[in-house]
């Protein structure tokens, strides 16, 4: 147990807690999903190709990803509302430079530094609340928190098609900055500091092996696509990235107080968790991604419009955690609700795999719907299976962990699904490009890959209609299946007796969360 008081947080005190975790993690998930529908406009706006599009939404979660897990050691370690304010500084300033960025290099430098800031306030955010609320009320707690996380996807496509539409991209980023120094505020006013007080130092060589060894395995996952798999320099980034994570895990092996400790990679159940968290990131929150670009260059909707048809798979990401902790929780098992969110979304994918290349919004809208009740599920689900097999004294640690699985499948989810579109889109044209044709095949990949349409060439629009098709189909199909094999290992490997029904929990309401939680 951590030497210092429990907060005895009640009534209204303990709902400013509960927003003090959770509108955090609120921005950095509104920030993702605002960022996603104006990538079109961004495109255009910078003159940015395929790979300066990957980098917008890469460049923020490698960091975010490369960082998260180290962020919980200092929150830790120095304190979580010191890191949490320090987090939320960092992210609002960056959020700044990012709307005022005059080039996609800068935008992108900016990015990185963003993802920085919601690394360190991520981490600190969900050790505070893994930290304030103990028993039933933190199931109660993490239902909260999934859905606000719920909202902010939800609001996200549309206050971005809005936004983008109406006063620019540029805004996407600049309203973040208000937001954050009202938090900023709120966090100093309300929180108690808490660490952890056996964390005496920082493991800074598993910080740095770890973080270059996912810097280098996504940085060749992005480059593969267009300088070939085959390419020194990609061979060269995989091989070191090996070299570096292997040397992490020899580092955190021999250290006494390790960054990871990888002693809870023996319990069955967390390794579930793990799993299921990971799935869930790299299959569907990567398609929050993809999918607006989809709606706009392949249907020809506007950003506005882009954002509210995303609705039926964003909305319930909000309303499925409150159902789910109203009526599901103290019914079923932890493990079967997990591998029911990844079965509904491998369903919902395979709907929108086959629906795809029809071009038809009205067809997609089953599979949409199905994709946001898995996720809705998994949204809050995950985490607090995770978090609940940690002691609350390495609170930072396990946050740190479950945000590094989830930005780390988003990063990897968002690269390696990036390689097999450029892949299947190379793959059509080469097939399809007329040998006459005067078009560059790779240039022609690079623009129908980065929502270019118009073939390029006179004549080459249906060609380049049916190879978009053709990628998009190839995604959501592998994301389909990376989904349904993540069930059947997390069904394998969750422990029911770990994950039992929350009895006390049977009547939480539905409706929103009151004060005295």
């Amino acid at each position: 147990m951590s030497i210092e008081t429990h907060l005895p947080v009640v009534g209204f005190h303990r709902f400013l807690i509960l927003l003090c975790v959770s509108i955090p993690s609120f921005m950095i998930n509104l920030d993702s999903n605002i960022v996603a529908v104006s990538l079109s406009s961004i495109a255009h706006s910078l003159n940015a190709d395929f790979v300066d599009i990957e980098w917008v939404i890469s460049a923020y979660t490698l960091t975010f990803a490369s960082l998260v897990m180290p962020a919980g050691a200092l929150a830790d370690r120095y304190g979580r509302k010191r890191i949490l304010v320090i987090g939320l500084a960092i992210f609002t300033v960056a959020s700044f430079i990012c709307g005022a960025a005059p080039n996609v290099t800068a935008l992108n430098a900016a990015r990185a530094l963003q993802g920085v800031g919601a690394a360190l306030l991520l981490s600190a955010a969900l050790a505070t609340l893994s930290h304030s609320f103990r028993g039933a009320d933190r199931a109660k707690a993490f239902a909260f928190w999934g859905s606000v996380i719920g909202i902010a996807i939800s609001l996200g496509p549309v206050v971005g098609g809005f936004i983008t539409q109406h006063f620019g991209w540029v805004w996407a980023f600049y309203i973040n900055v208000p937001v954050g120094v009202a938090m900023i505020v709120l966090v100093m006013r309300t929180l108690k500091e808490s660490r952890d007080p056996q964390a005496s130092k920082i493991d800074y060589l598993g910080v740095v092996t770890f973080s270059s060894s996912l810097f280098l395995i996504t940085l060749a996952l992005i480059s593969g696509n267009h300088q070939g798999w085959d390419n020194a320099r990609v061979l060269f980034e995989v091989a070191s990235s090996a070299v570096l994570f292997t040397l992490f895990v020899w580092v955190e092996l021999r250290q006494e107080r390790p960054m990871l400790d990888f002693g809870v990679f023996q319990r069955p159940t967390y390794v579930g968790a793990i799993i299921a968290g990971l799935a869930y990131a790299a299959s569907l929150l990567t398609m929050l991604t993809y999918l607006p670009i989809y709606i706009q260059s392949g249907l020809g909707y506007s950003p506005q419009r882009a954002g509210l048809l995303m609705l039926p798979i964003a909305v319930p990401l909000f309303i499925v955690p409150r159902i789910t902790a109203a009526y599901l929780t103290h019914r079923f098992s932890g493990r079967t609700l997990l591998t029911l969110g990844l079965v509904t979304i491998s369903v919902g994918l395979f709907w929108l795999g086959i629906t795809v290349t029809r071009f038809d919004y009205v067809s997609m809208i089953g599979g949409l719907l199905l994709a946001g009740v898995g996720a809705g599920i998994l949204n809050g689900e995950t985490a607090k299976v995770a978090m609940s097999t940690i002691a609350p004294e390495r609170a930072g640690m396990a946050s740190g962990i479950s945000g590094t699985v989830r930005f780390s499948g988003i990063v990897l989810g968002f690269a390696a699904l990036g390689a097999i579109l450029f892949h299947r889109i190379a793959a059509s044209v080469s097939s399809g490009l007329p040998s006459d044709a005067l078009a560059d095949p790779v240039t022609l990949t690079r623009s129908i890959a980065a929502g270019d349409l118009s073939g390029g060439t006179l004549g080459l629009n249906s060609l380049a209609i049916s190879s978009f098709g053709a990628g998009y189909q190839g995604i959501l199909f592998v994301a389909a299946i990376l989904a349904l094999i993540s069930a059947l290992a997390t069904w394998l490997l969750v422990r029911t007796a770990d994950t039992a029904p929350d009895v006390h929990h049977s009547h939480l309401p539905v409706a929103p969360i009151r004060t005295n939680l």
